[in-house]
């Protein structure tokens, strides 16, 4: 077997899904090295009917990959993945894996499209949470793989239902189970339905913290005491983070490397994960980040671009050594894509630090899209640090001239001091001098009105 890469990426390791038909796609839904190996579990688009051939894999020492033979014939549409440390088995779409890999199948989650699994509130010795993207949400026994259905998130949040809300994943810490959708079309960016969820359960109540299409929820639990979750809107990417000390959810912004991410069916899974000690790899929007899971003084600190790219990336992971990226490469979509002949994805392997070889951080956003502003109150703070040349463009319907002061937050942890006003009757644009950096930028109105705030990173 030729373990040859061009570029990173192994063709010996390309995942290749049944030529059907039915054939729609094959993605790498979740990555994760477990007692030696490295099991790729892959996703078709909708359940077993949309295409054969996606079942789990096994990478082995040597490279060398075989589809799981416990598993074959196991296909679906499965993202999750999770270390169950009490019990030291692995959770990997409807499979539970122990450290001598024997493999158990859940027969009630094999049919579901499984997105997420994460430790349980009250009793994480034995039990995990299972999410589902019809919004299904399970109690598993890990030792007895007793399942039990537990909510109902359409119901609970007040979505449209099966095939109209996407459900992500999930993340349980600091006693509060917290889950996401990322529905998200036309009707969502033109601000005449809202469907996308970020929610919240304390065990009793379910709270509903945002109704924009979000992605990604991850953390170190104790460990940074912050929970971070990733979405996004007409105005920007964002990024939300919990911060345990204080108990409050702070809403920052990010550029958009690409509108190409603006559906739900585009965004796939971009993840946060650790690939180094004790630090996180973000993917945002089509870009990569540096993400510290520390919060000093409730503030997040060290979120720096790294590259763009237009990769679609199911999960990623640190095996030997290396960063292995899995993707969503080649999807025929049942005859939609009359060029693609065979579902298909790679296999990326190389080095974190490659990632900074890749595009040049670049993106478009800001903290305001046709916004609703009050006079003297800030707009979240946008991320100003790590790219090159910059501009803001600024428009409003006061009626007349109106002032916005530009605030730049240097240090990193909160404190703003003005930079300059911009004051104009309708519209303006103001360029940055080569040179000038911040950690994040807000914007404070002086007038009511709606405006619109957008920044370019070139």
């Amino acid at each position: 077997m030729s373990t040859q890469s061009f570029s990173g990426v192994v063709p010996s390791l390309a995942q290749i899904g049944d030529l059907g038909p039915p054939r729609t796609e094959i993605g790498v839904g979740a990555l994760m090295p477990w007692a030696g190996k490295l099991y790729v579990q892959n996703y078709n688009s909708h359940k077993a009917r949309s295409g054969s051939g996606v079942s789990l894999r096994v990478i082995h020492e040597d490279l060398s990959m075989e589809v799981v033979p416990e598993a074959r014939g196991v296909d679906g549409t499965y993202t999750n993945r999770f270390v169950h440390f009490a019990s030291n088995q692995m959770i990997i779409g409807p499979h539970v894996i122990d450290a001598q890999h024997r493999i158990r199948t859940v027969s009630e989650l094999a049919p579901l499209r499984v997105c997420g699994t994460t430790r349980h509130m009250t009793n994480p010795d034995n039990l995990v949470y299972v999410l589902c993207m019809e919004g299904e949400l399970f109690e598993l026994d890990v030792t007895t793989l007793k399942c039990t259905q537990i909510a109902d998130l359409q119901k609970e949040l007040g979505t449209e239902g099966e095939s109209m809300t996407h459900f992500k994943e999930c993340y349980c810490s600091f006693g509060r189970l917290v889950v996401c959708s990322n529905e998200y079309h036309e009707t969502d960016w033109a601000g005449t339905r809202s469907q996308g969820r970020l929610a919240e359960w304390d065990g009793k109540k379910w709270t509903v913290l945002e109704e924009k299409p979000f992605t990604c929820i991850s953390g170190r639990h104790d460990f940074g005491g912050t929970i971070f979750a990733t979405g996004w809107d007409q105005a920007s990417a964002i990024m939300k983070v919990f911060t345990a000390a204080d108990g409050k959810w702070t809403t920052y912004r990010l550029p958009k490397a690409s509108h190409c991410f603006d559906h739900k069916w585009q965004t796939e899974w971009p993840r946060i994960r650790e690939t180094e000690h004790e630090r996180f790899l973000m993917d945002h929007h089509g870009l990569f980040y540096e993400l510290s899971p520390w919060a000093y003084g409730n503030r997040v600190w060290g979120v720096r671009p790294i590259s763009t790219h237009l990769w679609v990336l199911g999960d990623f992971c640190s095996y030997r050594g290396m960063l292995v990226m899995g993707a969503d490469n080649a999807s025929p979509s049942s005859g939609a894509s009359p060029t693609t002949a065979e579902p298909q994805s790679g296999i990326w392997m190389g080095k974190t630090d490659d990632l900074w070889q890749f595009g040049k951080p670049a993106g478009w956003g800001g903290p305001w899209w046709e916004t609703p502003v009050t006079a003297g109150t800030p707009s979240d703070p946008y991320l100003m640090t790590g790219f090159d040349k910059k501009c803001v463009h600024l428009r409003h319907d006061a009626g007349g001239a109106a002032r916005f002061h530009i605030e730049l937050d240097f240090m990193g942890h909160g404190a703003f001091e003005r930079y300059t006003t911009i004051e104009t009757d309708r519209y303006a644009v103001h360029v940055f001098p080569e040179g000038l950096g911040a950690h994040w930028l807000r914007i404070v109105p002086e007038a009511n009105c709606t405006a619109t705030a957008q920044l370019h990173y070139t």
